[in-house]
């Protein structure tokens, strides 16, 4: 088998986000992989930097792919590594060899006949989601009655955005939450998320405003999810600190669990390096007794990860990534209450709706 083409879009999508008055949009880099025996593989990355990830795999890595063997994607991954990135530099190099990655463990799937899950281990075809919601959201009624329906509908497990939008600040976000526990009672998992956007004293600030209500785990708290400020946080907290999504290495990875600043790894296929740089990240992970998590977006991409290693634990449901999945994508698997059970479609199981891909490809 061989590689005979490799092309990379951008698409804007919008979706229509619970809560939120307006459709909210998000721009994401879609590749395809070709090959002469008639299969086709399909990767996705996301909204870090989606057009230079795009300009990258059709300018860079296409001439490179171009005639390998798609089955060999350690090799291949070696080879974009040392040909393409040899000061091991992260940001658009990493984004567009995820995509790339992906696309070349779907194509083994479907060639093997196995799901991605499979392939990558097998450890248990359904694994718990929770559901991440909030976004801009600020009126805490309304937050917390989007998390009452999720609630309603099954969910076991919320998470909350903070920090984000102009209004944000510890005493804000403490109100938001607040009015999320009460919503859904003790028996509801809760966490929160802010994305980088809280100083370090800012996120312990949050931390001891919400120490009395349960949070589950507090994801990306502080600036540029430093190690040293995480592990410094962690150190000052009771609240389990979560990180990881969107670095582009196993080295970045390797700093926070060394440095003892997290309690819960979140390699995001889309953005660490597609399959083949997450399966290391969770076996160092294993190695410090840490469970890995799915944080980030693209769940039809990661819950593959979560299912075939044995210390993955959660697949994110977060709520426009989510719908916009559901968009271009013909009928993905969907979560059913407090969990996902994978099926044995070969490869990731997902395939494009080529018309709606269309429809809102970018110029």
């Amino acid at each position: 088998m061989k590689i005979t083409d490799v092309q990379a879009t951008t698409h804007t999508v919008p979706a229509d986000v619970p809560g939120m008055d307006e459709p909210d949009e998000m721009t994401l880099a879609f590749v395809s992989v070709e090959t002469d025996e008639g299969i086709t593989g399909y990767g996705e990355t996301g909204y870090l930097h989606p057009p230079a990830s795009a300009s990258f795999i059709n300018d860079h890595i296409e001439p490179l792919l171009t005639g390998r063997n798609p089955l060999n994607n350690e090799r291949i991954w070696n080879d974009l590594y040392t040909e393409l990135n040899p000061r091991a530099q992260t940001g658009v190099w990493s984004t567009a060899v995820s995509a790339v990655d992906i696309a070349l463990w779907d194509i083994k799937g479907k060639q093997y006949g196995e799901p991605v899950w499979r392939l990558l281990g097998g450890a248990d075809d359904t694994v718990p989601v929770y559901y991440t919601i909030g976004q801009a959201i600020r009126d805490e009624q309304r937050l917390a009655g989007v998390a009452e329906q999720l609630v309603s509908d099954g969910a076991e497990r919320i998470k909350v955005v903070v920090g984000k939008g102009e209004w944000a600040t510890p005493r804000v976000d403490e109100g938001r939450v607040t009015a999320v526990r009460e919503a859904v009672g003790e028996d509801v998992e809760l966490a929160i998320d802010a994305n980088y956007l809280y100083s370090l004293n800012e996120a312990l600030e949050l931390c001891n405003r919400l120490e009395s209500i349960s949070i589950s785990w507090f994801e990306e708290p502080v600036y540029g999810n430093d190690a040293s400020l995480l592990a410094d946080l962690r150190s000052r907290t009771r609240v389990p600190i979560a990180a990881g999504q969107n670095e582009g290495h196993r080295f970045r990875h390797r700093d926070l669990l060394e440095g003892g600043a997290v309690d819960i790894s979140l390699p995001n296929v889309c953005f660490t390096g597609g399959y083949t740089e997450a399966a290391k990240v969770a076996g160092m992970a294993a190695a410090f007794n840490v469970d890995v998590y799915h944080g980030g977006g693209w769940p039809f991409q990661n819950m593959h990860l979560q299912a075939g290693l044995a210390n993955g634990k959660m697949v994110e449901f977060h709520d426009i990534v989510w719908e916009i999945g559901k968009m271009i994508y013909d009928a993905p698997p969907e979560p059913t209450g407090d969990s996902i059970t994978l099926s044995d479609e070969p490869g990731l199981g997902l395939e494009p709706d080529l018309d709606t891909l269309e429809t809102y490809r970018d110029d």
